[in-house]
């Protein structure tokens, strides 16, 4: 219920009915919908990801644990393998074709299959551990031999590098993999259209 103020006797009917309106929308407006936050993501359990069985490769920068949540890869960005809103934006941001963009996003869906169907990994996080999304946010390592999957994709031309602070740990050391990937022609950067992308002046 609102709170309401106090009025002295005698006061001007059109002063009381100024008084109690504003009382009534101040108090109403705590409740409004607009500006109200989402509820806290849950909290991450960082010794439980020392080893995890990888269930499902979504596509280049993306996987499901065998515990059922989603890891979105830091520090890089592949290019989009299915239709999606993203996959819209990414086409009339960087004036590449739809098509081009779902190749080019196939062979980097292909190539995370490659180093991670049926294999043991470890996260390690940075500062932000979930998105906006609810999916974990991680450096991946594959148990076995230690080999840090987000920056091998990016190393070996799969990917661009996608610095979103405050996660920022090793984005100059993404960003040298990125150039030395170009350089050597490795990975999609055989294909005409990841050369002519905007992205590709990182």
């Amino acid at each position: 219920m609102p709170r309401f103020p106090k009025i002295p006797r005698g006061a001007h009917p059109a002063v009381v009915v100024v008084v109690l309106a504003a009382a009534i929308l101040g108090s109403f407006s705590r409740f409004s919908a607009p500006g109200r936050k989402a509820p806290p993501a849950a909290p991450v359990n960082v010794m439980a990801y020392a080893a995890m069985d990888v269930a499902h490769v979504y596509d280049g920068d993306t996987i499901r644990l065998a515990n059922g949540e989603k890891v979105r890869f830091i520090g890089i960005d592949t290019p989009e393998s299915i239709e999606n809103k993203k996959l819209l934006r990414d086409a009339a941001r960087s004036g590449t074709a739809v098509p081009d963009i779902l190749r080019m996003g196939h062979k980097a869906s292909l190539y995370t299959k490659s180093l991670l169907e049926g294999r043991r990994v470890r996260l390690e996080f940075d500062i932000e551990t979930r998105d906006k999304y609810g999916r974990l946010l991680a450096y991946v390592y594959r148990v076995d031999d230690g080999l840090c999957v987000n920056e091998d994709i990016i190393r070996n031309g799969y990917a661009y590098p996608m610095t979103i602070p405050p996660n920022i740990r090793y984005a100059d050391k993404f960003r040298q993999a990125f150039r030395e990937a170009r350089k050597a022609g490795r990975g999609l950067w055989q294909d005409p259209a990841f050369q002519a992308s905007p992205a590709a002046s990182h």
